[in-house]
């Protein structure tokens, strides 16, 4: 199963991954489909473990110590469009005879490589690799090469467009996979929800806001209960003295019946 997810990869980066003795390891001819390799600064300085990879358009090898074996590239790497062997310690216009076998090769850079110091560097090399389209970034006329121009990455937007949804579809299938080895009872989608939830309520915490709620309320949920418990609190308070206001009325009127009483019975005692 592992294989043939590794068969479906067509893109692989293992920039500042560090080569095991300066060789290649675990990349294997699995990899039958893979287009694009990168293998920035691993500190790679030989090709004897590189496996057989037909369909292989653009390497990336640059900041490396490659310094001979090109022959390997050839022939492994049959189909190759585009090569970056910038930061190598490639030192001889003769090194790079072995690419001339690459038909397809429209790309080379060799940006800080000794061999760039020679003179006629970019006649030499035109002339020994006729296939070339651009050397460092720049064509024969030294004109710099478009961003747009697919020879220059080794890709065309077609080839590109499949490439995303290939990584897509692996992508998709990993996840599929995943979830045929997930049980689906009820209370694993119960604890979900909880998860969910709680997720939720750290967003909301951490921004302020409410879920679901416009930033431009600006009252958070926990913010509109705390103003309506204090709501309730002043009504409970107001309603409170009220009572008390009531309670006062009512006694005043009982201690003036009672006086008015009282003089009442003073009078009637004078008419006796």
């Amino acid at each position: 199963m592992v294989s043939q997810k590794i068969k479906q990869v067509k893109e692989l980066v293992l920039d500042n991954c560090r080569a095991t003795s300066g060789e290649i390891e675990g990349l294997t001819e699995v990899f039958v489909n893979l287009e694009l390799l990168s293998l920035i600064n691993v500190g790679l300085c030989s090709f004897s473990n590189l496996p057989k990879l037909p369909k292989l358009k653009k390497l990336e090898l640059s900041e490396n110590r490659i310094f001979g074996g090109l022959d390997i590239l050839a022939e492994k790497l049959p189909n190759l469009t585009y090569l970056n062997l910038s930061g190598n310690k490639l030192k001889d216009i003769n090194t790079l005879k072995p690419l001339k076998k690459l038909d397809s090769l429209k790309s080379l850079d060799l940006f800080n490589c000794e061999v760039t110091n020679l003179n006629d560097y970019r006649e030499s090399v035109f002339t020994l690799l006729p296939q070339l389209t651009y050397l460092d970034g720049f064509d024969r006329e030294a004109k710099e090469a478009s961003d747009s121009d697919p020879e220059v990455d080794g890709f065309d937007e077609e080839d590109e467009e499949d490439t995303l949804f290939d990584i897509y579809k692996t992508l998709l299938s990993f996840s599929e996979d995943d979830d045929d080895d997930v049980d689906d009872d009820d209370d694993d989608d119960d604890d979900d929800d909880i998860y969910e939830d709680e997720d939720k309520d750290s967003l909301c915490g951490f921004f302020g806001y409410g879920w679901g709620q416009d930033e431009e309320d600006g009252i958070s949920g926990e913010e509109e209960k705390v103003v309506h418990d204090s709501e309730e609190d002043d009504d409970d308070d107001d309603d409170e003295d009220d009572d008390d206001e009531n309670e006062e009325d009512e006694e005043e009127n009982r201690k003036g019946e009672k006086r008015k009483r009282e003089t009442d019975d003073e009078g009637e005692e004078d008419d006796d």
